[in-house]
């Protein structure tokens, strides 16, 4: 029997978890060599390869020196931190990558904690120490205090450094000292990752994620923690509410590189598939047929933010996509639910309206661009945070901000958190960029990003991660400028848009199709504007130089998902399809809005 390392590997966002990864495959030999599998293997989705980020954990594993080592690669967002806590479950030992520049950032703080809670060792991998200006040693300090501030255990804080770079395929003890392969990383991970603890009795597995077969239905994945499970026994399922169901095991597969392979038994301390179980969800423990014992569910971070999903009603509804009811829609979110710890589902009182609690607006905007991918149509409302009432008192999430920029741009960044109720925590200038920390309402975070960058020309970059629900810190402004919204049914004519280009900045391209209702544009000023830009020009017979000449538009703006989630006002929906992305007011009516309106005063 070979022996069995599980590692999970964490990280901020970007600083080579998958890159890492790419590479321990190939000093494995896990590929022949004329076989090219490109970079960042394991981001096998779509939506990872064109966002660069890691969305969901993956499993694989490698054979190094007569040892079995399980390989979990995690996210780096804390918006995807339900993904990180589940999988963390799996493994005995952590390998923190921290970047030789930036050194410890938010996120990496998020998923060390979680990490430490759970009692994993780490091994800590300075990366990208070929970069300028790095400071390896300052990191490996930094690490060291920042494990102190988490209340890591002594054994925990007396752990081994590597420093090397994943992209060049090194790894040394010493980075002065630079190897030719990253075989001193695994040698590490051999020497000080624990086997799995194996203790004497009854089988016990908690299931911690799923897989799909379109030949086998739902695939339970999960670490055995304690005896054996082999093919065709007997076993008992207990939810996390502790009923109990009698099943029977088809099949157990085993992880091989980034394959699975059918065995017949699979011993404890293995990371194992099962196929044959039936109405299992992520957290349920496969127990003993006889005297079944569950194991501790898994405890997820509450979510902080909430946004209505409905039914695509628009004039253009049913054009792009396959799925527009609203039984299509709550079928694909309650599927989502099964995978996904970190969301919640609540249903309204009307048959077509559900809101979708998450983490905040990426981990509920990756799950509308997956659905109008797969074929939906859907609209969904203005993203809100979920407001607590603790003793009596309004109290809302906070969060910790990180933004690094050009120094002398900082003063600008400042004024604008502090106008979004934000408060400095501190400042640290990192050769000529300045580092500042503070906490702010999640709140202020929607439709911050936008803003930032403009007024820094795209040269901030922005963190940020949950910390704490506090008191309710006062109203923020929200945009200041009100929408330029169509009149009618139409196509933009361009010379309607040269003719109303004073009044604002438009959203729509010459010639495309607008409805009435639709929000088309932003108005200079702060009140709505209804503007009609379906008009043609009036033809006469006689003609008179100069004035047919050529119209002159600027570009409009195009907003990703996330832009246009976090730029709506309340009473606006976005509409999304398979190919169009829209803006639109709730009411399309003009004398319905205003008795909206009306009634709220």
């Amino acid at each position: 029997m070979k022996s069995i390392k599980n590692i999970a590997i964490i990280a901020h966002v970007d600083h080579g978890k998958t890159t890492l990864v790419d590479k321990i495959m190939h000093h494995c030999e896990l590929f022949r060599n004329n076989e090219n599998k490109g970079d960042l293997i394991l981001d096998n989705n779509d939506l990872e390869r064109e966002r660069g980020i890691t969305i969901l954990s993956k499993n694989i594993s490698v054979t190094y020196k007569d040892t079995k080592i399980n390989i979990i690669d995690t996210p780096g967002h804390a918006d995807f931190g339900g993904e990180v806590e589940r999988v963390l479950n799996m493994a005995d030992g952590v390998l923190l990558l921290v970047d030789a520049f930036e050194g410890p950032m938010p996120q990496t703080r998020f998923v060390l904690q979680k990490a430490l809670e759970l009692k994993l060792k780490p091994i800590l991998v300075i990366n990208k120490v070929d970069k300028e200006n790095c400071k390896p040693d300052e990191v490996q300090e930094a690490v060291f205090d920042l494990m102190f501030d988490l209340e890591a255990e002594e054994w925990q804080l007396d752990f081994p450094t590597l420093y090397g770079s994943a992209k060049n395929n090194w790894m040394s003890e010493d980075w002065k000292i630079q190897t030719d392969n990253i075989g001193p990383l695994l040698d590490m991970v051999l020497t000080h990752i624990p086997s799995p603890k194996v203790t004497e009795g009854s089988p016990q597995l908690l299931i911690t994620s799923l897989d799909f077969s379109s030949y086998t239905g739902r695939i339970a994945v999960g670490r055995l923690q304690r005896g054996t499970l082999s093919t065709g026994m007997n076993v008992t399922l207990v939810n996390r509410h502790g009923k109990t169901t009698k099943q029977r095991i088809k099949e157990i597969n085993v992880f091989d590189g980034l394959l699975r392979y059918k065995v017949d038994n699979v011993k404890a301390g293995d990371i194992c598939a099962i196929i044959g179980l039936e109405n299992f969800e992520i957290g349920d423990t496969i127990a003993d047929a006889e005297n079944p014992e569950p194991l501790p569910k898994i405890a997820i971070d509450e979510p902080t933010m909430s946004m209505l999903f409905t039914i695509n009603d628009s004039p253009f509804f049913g054009v792009d996509g396959k799925y527009v009811t609203s039984r299509h829609i709550k079928d694909r979110l309650e599927k989502e639910l099964e995978r996904n710890l970190a969301m919640r589902l609540k249903e309204t009182n009307s048959a077509d309206k559900f809101i979708v609690f998450g983490r905040g607006v990426l981990h509920l905007s990756v799950l509308i661009e997956t659905m109008r991918r797969e074929g939906y149509e859907l609209q969904i409302g203005q993203p809100q945070v979920i407001i607590k009432e603790i003793n009596g008192k309004k109290h809302e999430p906070i969060e910790e901000l990180t933004i690094d920029l050009p120094e002398h741009l900082s003063g600008k960044a400042i004024e604008m958190i502090t106008i979004r109720k934000g408060e400095m925590l501190s400042m640290k200038p990192k050769g000529n960029r300045m580092i500042c920390e503070f906490l702010i309402p999640s709140r202020g975070i929607i439709g911050l990003r936008n803003q930032l960058l403009t007024a820094t020309a795209g040269e901030a970059i922005m963190n940020h991660r949950f910390k704490e629900f506090s008191a309710y810190k006062g109203d923020i402004p929200g945009r200041i400028n009100g929408s330029l919204i169509s009149m009618e049914k139409g196509n933009a004519i361009p010379y309607s848009l040269d003719k109303l280009k004073e009044r604002g900045k438009f959203f729509v391209l010459p010639n495309e199709e607008v409805y009435a209702g639709q929000v088309i544009g932003e108005n200079s000023r702060g009140d709505d504007l209804v503007v009609n830009v379906t008009k043609t020009k009036k033809l006469s017979n006689v003609r008179a130089s100069g004035s047919d000449d050529k119209v002159k538009l600027a570009p409009p703006i195009k907003f990703s998902l996330e832009e246009a989630l976090e730029y709506i006002q309340g009473d606006e929906y976005v509409e999304i399809t398979p190919s169009h992305l829209r803006i639109r007011k709730i009411y399309l009516d003009e004398n319905e809005r205003k008795r909206q309106t009306s009634k709220l005063v």
